[in-house]
């Protein structure tokens, strides 16, 4: 069977979300989560389209910027480093405040607290950024946000707002989320 590279990523991907995060009864292994997150977060650009002003220049990279504390590691950078995205290599940036976040066309926003989470995913504001957050980190969610589900890694997106931000969220990767609040007609 002759697959199409995207399509092969897509099916990588659902294999992942497979076999991530086995658990032993009544323990779960975070660093297993935390590596299945630090795969997957790199391979996002591949289902978003930004605005004109907001996409990389050919040969520019992708920035996935880990805002606030980072739970991943060089692990992150390791799964960013063997991705190529069309003419895009995809580097990691940490930053301790969204403030610095220009530039940046992912923010993987962990805060201290779940109110430094809050404060940190507000501040990145209407910005053109697509943003990720984890179960646990606040009340505030980002557009794609990690959920532990049935022993696995899952995440669910919020499309309606992308979309106010500017961004398309593919619907092969919306397919894969275990919910999806919809944009606007």
């Amino acid at each position: 069977m002759n697959l199409s590279v995207p399509l092969r990523l897509l099916l990588t991907l659902l294999a992942a979300l497979g076999l991530a995060g086995v658990a032993v009864a009544g323990h779960q292994e975070p660093a297993g989560d935390t590596a299945v997150k630090a795969d997957f977060l790199p391979k996002f650009p591949r289902y978003v389209e930004w605005p004109a002003q907001a996409r990389p220049a050919d040969g520019v990279p992708y920035q996935l910027c880990v805002v606030g504390t980072d739970p991943f590691g060089d692990r992150l950078d390791r799964s960013a480093a063997s991705e190529l995205i069309g003419r895009h290599a995809v580097t990691v940036r940490r930053i301790a405040d969204s403030a610095e976040a220009e530039g940046c066309h992912i923010a993987y926003v962990h805060g201290v607290t779940a109110e430094d989470t809050d404060r940190l995913l507000a501040a990145i504001g209407p910005r053109a950024i697509l943003t990720v957050t984890d179960t646990g980190a606040g009340t505030q969610r980002g557009m794609i946000h990690f959920a532990r589900q049935n022993g696995r890694i899952r995440f669910f997106i919020d499309d309606a707002a992308a979309a106010a931000r500017g961004l398309t969220i593919s619907s092969r990767l919306l397919a894969l989320a275990i919910g999806v609040r919809q944009r606007r007609s």
